[in-house]
């Protein structure tokens, strides 16, 4: 039965879900609930899509509203926590924070505290709910060991407008990283579907059959002996993807050994001579990958918006040490 003394979950499903199930994009929306659990709250009609019942099978098209009954009382919405925030931006509609690594964005998978979400809450108590309410303006996500660019709607009608700018990929979302390796080419495309692994829930693999169209355009800015340093822009954004399509290459992230190598993996494939490199790579406590350049158009003014967050301390120190050993291609516009 569910608790008369707890209010409904009201989820609007992003356009960028389109296609996808019922019961996938709840156990996205709702991590700290089991897949299980969630397939039994649809089937027994605790789950409207529009005010309909709906299966959990049952495909979206981006833009319903998705109610769940209740969330259980185990599952604590997330309080305001006094910490510290990097702002880049704000005005009364949207905040554009430099997420540092390590920080998780919101509360989820045995994480109830300390995320960027309890750090918002503190700083601007009113945020969109359309993304649930452990979430709480939250329009896109990035991974807790990624830093960087990331944009947060202070109202629904904010939220609104920057998913269907995710959508139409009208938001622009550019990273940096180093990865293990020289490419072929200076430039290249990877168009390849995401899905999560079917036998390991922490992680997403590529998967022809199950998964949803993801694109990553990349191209070289500079190499070192064993390395390349890359800018990423996102076509699309799945869990994962620069660093699954990296991997996918033949060149995952530096310091990323659920994708790609293990330090160790990765000072073994420096060439012999270069024990700055090799004492650099030692030195890597997460991987490289930082979000630095995000662009979109102003939810309420439709002004062009863009924004770069430094480079953290981390990041900076691993340039420093193979900026000796760098070259460039002929053409960069970084």
């Amino acid at each position: 039965m569910a608790d008369p003394n707890s209010e409904p979950t009201v989820l609007t499903v992003p356009e960028s879900a389109e296609g996808q199930r019922l019961d996938a994009f709840l156990a996205e929306a709702l991590p700290d609930i089991s897949r299980s659990r969630l397939k039994d709250w649809v089937t027994a009609g605790r789950v409207t899509v529009n005010g309909h019942p709906a299966k959990p099978s049952g495909r979206l098209q981006g833009g319903e509203e998705v109610v769940v009954e209740s969330l259980p009382r185990a599952i604590a919405l997330p309080e305001a926590e006094d910490i510290p925030l990097d702002i880049l931006y704000e005005d009364d509609d949207v905040l554009v924070v430099n997420k540092p690594a390590g920080m998780v964005v919101h509360p989820g998978a045995g994480v109830h505290t300390g995320t960027l979400v309890h750090a918002v809450l503190h700083h601007c108590p009113s945020l969109s709910s359309a993304g649930g309410e452990t979430r709480p303006g939250i329009v896109h996500r990035l991974d807790r060991l990624t830093s960087g660019c990331l944009v947060v709607a202070k109202n629904d009608a904010a939220h609104l407008c920057l998913s269907e700018q995710l959508a139409d990929r009208s938001m622009s979302r550019v990273y940096l990283a180093w990865v293990v390796g020289r490419p072929d080419e200076t430039e290249g495309v990877v168009d390849a579907p995401i899905a999560r692994a079917l036998h390991d829930r922490t992680r997403m693999s590529i998967q022809n059959r199950h998964g949803r169209r993801a694109v990553t355009h990349w191209r070289v800015v500079a190499w070192a002996p064993g390395l390349t340093r890359v800018q990423c822009r996102l076509e699309t954004g799945r869990t994962h993807q620069i660093r699954i399509h990296l991997a996918h290459i033949g060149h995952p992230v530096v310091g990323d050994p659920q994708y790609g190598y293990s330090s160790r993996e990765a000072r073994l494939r420096i060439p012999p001579g270069h024990p700055t490199i090799i004492q650099a790579l030692s030195h890597c406590q997460r991987q490289m990958l930082h979000a630095f350049r995000i662009r979109f158009n102003h939810p309420r003014t439709g002004e062009p918006l863009e924004f770069e967050a430094p480079l953290p301390e981390d990041f900076r120190a691993f340039d420093a040490a193979l900026r000796p050993f760098m070259e460039k291609p002929q053409r960069t516009d970084e």
